[in-house]
């Protein structure tokens, strides 16, 4: 059952299933009581790289005063070794390891592309990248190009869907045609290819990435993902992420360099919902809150890390067509809005599904942490009890987990485990060692995510004191 635009609230409630006819379930104080306990594995987080202080855009910091907004670090699918690192606050570094050189390889503050991070410097600004897998290719249809997901002001351009709902700003993909692909400073063109309108400050777009394990004669080889939030405010109060009338609340899978007038981008024909009346065909997997962050294993499965509301943390695996359940479900529990008639924020037990649900494959509450901040599957060598295994974040306690890859089942969450990290001879919490003032609640907030090289290696960022640190085996 798909569910289309104008799915209400009433409807939710005659969903209620088994508990239409009996007493409405209690809330659930302690979704999982299960602790999670630190592991046998531990690693050292090399200082690897420290990008330049910026400055948030706005002179009265709207959320808290980081040293630089690091956000994602990637290798350039060329053999060259280069890393590019994204700083929301509209620059793209390229670190040049043999030339031991870092440079500001793209600000788009500079262009004229209508970038805008003034509304909420915390979440809006500069927030994914993806390099074409031929952009070092001289000749084919990739060669130099690269794409940037961003905000931009509402009235910088026309947006391909919700430019009528579009009263915070609104979501950008651009392409960028390098002139010469191993220059670490982009001189080139640029056009833009997709933009949708945001109604509120958060739960933007996020990851940009293409499936760098598919070949030449594989389907996913050359198309480009793209997630976006549910549009933001609390409980999804537009109820996108049951809609498919446009691509909130979504993973989306374009071709970019096919396109057919009047479109600026190509739909792949294999994409689950084309050629469904009132369906957004971009569209590839639904239900998602705020997956700010997914990536591609070297088998090509793909591992979302989809921010909760206030009790649950998840990470799924991506299957073309599912549908993740928000704002239905959270985690493996059901919300308020898949009840009805109870109060919402808290999770309760999972009725019997009426409709069909992809569920988590691991989850966390947050007596563990805050909010899953990126998720990567370790295949370097530094760390050989690490190999094969899921790592990811959370970015507010800095807490890092890890789970087995092998025999994950969606709807059966796997065991966590966390991460120890040593520096300077001492264990600690990225928090409390990197952190800075948490201006959503007490204490400190470590802002971390995980980067990666061309080997697989994992890299900490925190945005907190502008590092990369690199981890290594202890």
């Amino acid at each position: 059952m798909k569910l289309e635009a104008g799915f209400s609230f009433a409807c939710m409630s005659a969903m209620a299933g088994s508990f239409a006819a009996e007493a409405l379930p209690e809330a659930l104080v302690d979704p999982i009581p299960a602790k999670i306990e630190k592991g046998e594995i531990s690693v050292i987080a090399q200082e690897f790289l420290r990008l330049p202080q910026t400055l948030d855009s706005n002179e009265v910091p709207l959320t808290n005063n980081a040293y630089a907004r690091l956000q994602y670090m990637q290798p350039i699918p060329d053999n060259s070794g280069r890393l590019v690192i994204s700083e929301l606050r509209g620059v793209l570094y390229i670190y040049d390891e043999q030339a031991n050189t870092l440079d500001a390889f793209l600000d788009i503050r500079d262009g004229e592309v209508g970038f805008d991070d003034s509304m909420y410097p915390n979440e809006t600004g500069l927030a994914g990248f993806a390099f074409h897998p031929q952009f070092g290719q001289v000749g084919r249809p990739g060669y130099g190009k690269f794409y940037t997901a961003f905000s931009a002001s509402s009235q910088s351009g026309l947006a391909n869907y919700l430019d009528d709902n579009s009263e915070n700003h609104e979501s950008v993909i651009r392409e960028w045609t390098a002139t010469d692909a191993s220059a670490n400073v982009f001189s080139g063109t640029s056009r833009e290819i997709f933009r949708i309108g945001q109604f509120a400050q958060n739960h933007n777009i996020g990851t940009l990435a293409f499936n760098y394990a598919a070949t030449n004669t594989d389907s996913d080889y050359g198309l480009l993902f793209a997630s976006l939030g549910d549009g933001g405010a609390a409980n999804d109060p537009n109820e996108n992420g049951q809609s498919l009338a446009s691509p909130m609340s979504s993973i989306i899978r374009i071709d970019p360099l096919n396109s057919e007038y009047p479109s600026s981008y190509g739909i792949p024909e294999d994409n689950p919902f084309v050629g469904e009346a009132g369906v957004a065909p971009e569209i590839w997997a639904y239900g998602l809150r705020h997956p700010q962050h997914f990536s591609f294993d070297s088998d090509g499965t793909m591992y979302i890390a989809d921010i909760g509301q206030n009790q649950i943390e998840e990470i799924n695996i991506g299957v073309s067509g599912a549908n993740y359940g928000w704002r239905l479900r959270e985690g493996m529990f059901s919300t308020a809005f898949g009840i009805g008639n109870v109060r919402p924020n808290p999770v309760y037990p999972k009725p019997n599904d009426s409709q069909e649900f992809t569920y988590p494959v691991l989850q966390f509450d947050h007596d563990e942490g805050n909010a899953v901040s990126s998720v990567y599957v370790y295949r370097g060598t530094e760390i050989p009890a690490l190999a094969g295994r899921v790592v990811f974040t959370d970015m507010v306690s800095g807490r890092v987990f890890y789970a087995e890859s092998e025999g994950l089942e969606a709807g059966k969450p796997a065991s966590i485990q966390e991460l120890r990290i040593f520096m300077d001879g001492n264990e600690i919490n990225m928090a409390e060692a990197t952190g800075f003032a948490n201006t959503y609640g007490g204490g400190k907030r470590a802002d971390l995510r995980l980067g990666t090289d061309a080997a697989g290696e994992l890299y900490l960022l925190t945005k907190g004191d502008g590092w990369v640190r690199k981890l290594v085996a202890r």
